[in-house]
């Protein structure tokens, strides 16, 4: 298998199917209303999928070296984190619930303060708080999007 169709080809198409995806359950979810900030963001990842798509496609796309075992390694638990949160936790402990725990793993273990430092753990708190309270504002009181909500709301 060449390293173009590696590199840029099935990630590209693997892209543009999941957005497609997206996008088409975006658009046969109801109520209708509840769905218009994610239509919003699903048409704008399918377009951006699409390009992306065309310029591997077309040999544009010709950055990058593919992804290396340690880069794997790397990002291998947030990608396990975000697995979670998206296919089981968010319908099970609710979005708030369910994306603080997520964005507070996720920054414990990409945060390269010492783990044995309460300075840190006081930071990774706070920054989680406000982070959460940031989204919350965003999507309940801004843009009044339906959160999925489970057993802790």
């Amino acid at each position: 298998m060449s390293t173009r169709l590696q590199q840029h080809i099935i990630p590209a198409t693997l892209v543009l199917g999941l957005a497609l995806t997206v996008a088409v359950l975006s658009f046969t979810r109801e109520p209708a209303e509840s769905f218009l900030f994610p239509r919003l963001i699903s048409v704008v990842m399918l377009l951006l999928a699409i390009w992306n798509f065309l310029r591997a496609i077309l040999g544009l796309a010709k950055v990058g070296t593919g992804v290396s075992a340690a880069t794997f390694k790397t990002i291998a638990p947030g990608v396990l984190v975000m697995v979670v949160y998206c296919f089981y936790a968010a319908k099970t402990l609710g979005f708030y619930v369910a994306g603080t725990t997520a964005f507070f793993v996720l920054y414990s273990w990409y945060d390269a303060h010492s783990h044995k430092a309460l300075s840190s753990w006081v930071r990774r708190i706070v920054v989680t708080a406000v982070f959460m309270a940031v989204i919350y504002g965003l999507f309940s009181l801004l843009l009044k999007v339906q959160t999925p909500r489970g057993m802790f709301l």
